[in-house]
């Protein structure tokens, strides 16, 4: 009882109340008395379906599973059958509690989302004083001071202190994130322990907790195709049955003098089975079942729209830099010529002491020690080329090898894959180093799922050049890839790929800002959310929040798994209402059994979609 709200509480109170009225009506001789406990026990239960339907009435919705509910019940009255007609309320009010039930347990796994949205942030002040303030308040360069226990409001930078950082309520991941000096950190994780001085990056509504909240509202607005079949089918399936329930109870006694009872009797069971809630409820319920089991996965899908285009994927298309790799460089491999491995690592380090450029940290980050910055003078950056600078006195040239060529430096070639960096003192060669990005540790396994999906046109596009590409997909297990491509190559690229049939969608994998036209270009666009742009975040139709591409295939798997439990439940709702229906017109049905048989199926087609819930999606 814990786990239900206060008004699921009332309705057990009704249904109960109700059963025991009509029992006592049942138990008791008097008809008078028994008539009265009737209409008690079908008011106290039935009340707000007869008002649903009134007020349906007025506004010019007619045909709907109130008003069939409502009009079977009264004419079971009408004709004197005053047990069944309160049991068809009574176990059409109980199917409807479970239903309720399981949609609020669907609806909460994408819900418990919001729960991420900080309340506050305390703001250190200049003179040491803290401030409180909304997370809408806080502006780009405030520093925030979060305490172990609290949720990080706002995006940002630690500046001081260590720690580790739970963010399952973003990524779906329970394991902590370690985090300290200079680290980027994302609102809605919780601190566990230490405090944290984090320098804000973003504003509140430019922040990862305050798209996520944005995504997951109006996620559940964007209907598929199937959700969309399904609510036209009804507006034409109710008033169908409505008609036919009528004529059923007019022309056999008008023309074939019917008893009229007999005739109304099989009207009225034939109005109780084709209540359309089956279908109604189960086929949205799929859809919302998956976009909760996604977003408990680090999955978010932003509409029902998405899980149906994932589950027609033919061709998966990878960005290689931060999607498939982790887009952070490192140097992998040290080739001197004339000098010592470290002489030429430390030469090259100092040479990058005030360049930002990726590159330049990967060496700064391989030396490790601090730069002696007295030791550099005449600094001067080539675009595209390289550093030029005097070390110890000495000429120092840095870059790649346009650069050894300007100044008719004798270079040597690298058979290894990555970025080539040349080093030379007084126009004499020294060596090369080669500073390659790492592959994700799951990218493989990423690749092998999709293609164990039976999805095997997989493409990676990279900017890099030919080896670092063919080393990547090699790796991976990639039959093609294309390289050395700009932005604009991927759009024209993914363009080309996108002429296909309907049913055969096209997905595009990226996470850096170049990456959102093509993202917003696919049939689905599918981002980094972790540590992808914002840009790339805004214009994808699914984030992966911890970064891992596995994810995707674990989308797909869901996608399918979502449309089949639909499909099914559609079969089964629609051949048990036409058998049912069937039975009903021929005389073969009570109304005891069109109410169980109508129930009967909801349940079950709910509970059919309550199976996409599950945690783990195989």
């Amino acid at each position: 009882m814990k786990s239900l709200d206060k008004g699921q509480k009332v309705i057990i109170l009704r249904l109960v109340t109700s059963l025991l009225l009509l029992v006592l009506a049942l138990l008791i001789g008097d008809k008078t008395t028994s008539f009265i406990l009737f209409i008690g026990s079908y008011l106290v239960v039935g009340y707000d379906i007869l008002l649903k339907s009134f007020r349906n009435i007025l506004r010019g919705r007619i045909f709907d599973e109130n008003f069939l509910m409502a009009i079977a019940t009264i004419g079971a009255f009408f004709i004197k059958e005053y047990p069944e007609a309160v049991a068809v309320m009574l176990l059409y009010q109980a199917g409807e509690f479970f239903q309720d039930y399981a949609t609020d347990k669907s609806r909460k796994s994408i819900t418990d989302l919001m729960n991420i949205k900080p309340e506050y942030a305390n703001i250190e002040k200049e003179d040491g004083s803290i401030l409180t303030l909304k997370p809408e308040e806080v502006k780009v360069g405030d520093i925030l001071l979060v305490k172990p226990g609290e949720k990080i409001a706002l995006d940002g930078t630690v500046v001081e202190g260590v720690s580790a950082l739970d963010m399952s309520s973003l990524t779906g991941e329970s394991i902590p994130v370690d985090v300290c000096l200079r680290d980027e950190v994302l609102s809605g994780s919780i601190n566990t322990f230490g405090l944290l001085k984090i320098k804000v990056g973003r504003i509140y509504e430019d922040s990862t907790v305050s798209k996520i909240l944005d995504l997951v509202e109006n996620s559940v607005s964007k209907k598929a195709k199937t959700e969309r079949f399904i609510s036209r089918f009804s507006s034409y399936y109710t008033p169908l049955v409505v008609i036919s329930a009528l004529l059923l109870a007019l022309i056999p006694p008008l023309l074939f003098q019917g008893d009229w009872k007999d005739w109304i009797y099989r009207a009225l069971v034939f109005l109780v089975i084709s209540c359309p809630c089956a279908l109604v409820l189960s086929v949205p319920l799929s859809f919302f079942s998956a976009l909760g089991a996604a977003s408990k996965n680090g999955i978010l899908v932003k509409g029902g729209n998405f899980i149906e285009a994932l589950a027609q994927t033919k061709t998966v298309i990878f960005d290689k830099t931060g999607t498939l790799t982790k887009g952070i460089f490192k140097v992998s491999a040290l080739h001197p010529e004339k000098i010592k491995k470290r002489e030429l690592l430390e030469i090259a380090a100092i040479a990058e002491t005030y360049s930002d450029h990726p590159i330049s940290l990967s060496l700064k980050n391989e030396y490790y020690k601090p730069v002696d910055t007295s030791r550099i003078s005449h600094i001067q950056e080539i675009a595209g080329h390289g550093i030029k600078a005097k070390i110890d006195g000495k000429d120092v040239a840095v870059g790649n090898e346009k650069l050894m060529d300007m100044h008719s430096i004798n270079w040597q070639a690298c058979s290894h894959a990555g970025t080539i960096v040349h080093v030379s003192v007084d126009k004499e060669y020294m060596g090369h180093i080669v500073i390659s990005d790492e592959i994700k540790k799951d990218s493989k396994e990423a690749i092998d799922q999709l293609k164990a999906l039976n999805i095997h046109d997989l493409v990676m596009l990279t900017g890099d050049n030919q080896s670092s590409a063919k080393e990547v997909a090699d790796k991976l297990g990639i039959e093609d890839y294309k390289y050395s491509l700009l932005p604009n190559d991927k759009a024209h690229y993914v363009e080309e790929r996108l002429k296909h049939g309907p049913k055969e969608k096209v997905i595009f994998v990226g996470d850096g800002i170049n990456d959102a036209p093509v993202l917003a270009l696919s049939d689905v666009g599918v981002s980094m959310g972790l540590v992808g742009s914002h840009a790339a975040i805004e214009a994808s139709d699914v984030v992966i929040m911890d970064d891992m591409p596995s994810k995707l295939a674990t989308a797909i798997r869901l996608s399918k798994k979502t449309m089949a439990v639909a499909k099914q439940n559609v079969v089964f709702a629609i051949g048990i209402k036409f058998l049912a229906l069937v039975a009903g017109a021929l005389g073969f049905a009570s109304l005891w059994m069109a109410v169980i048989a109508d129930v009967g199926v909801s349940v079950l087609a709910v509970l059919n979609a309550m199976r996409l819930l599950s945690k783990k999606v195989k």
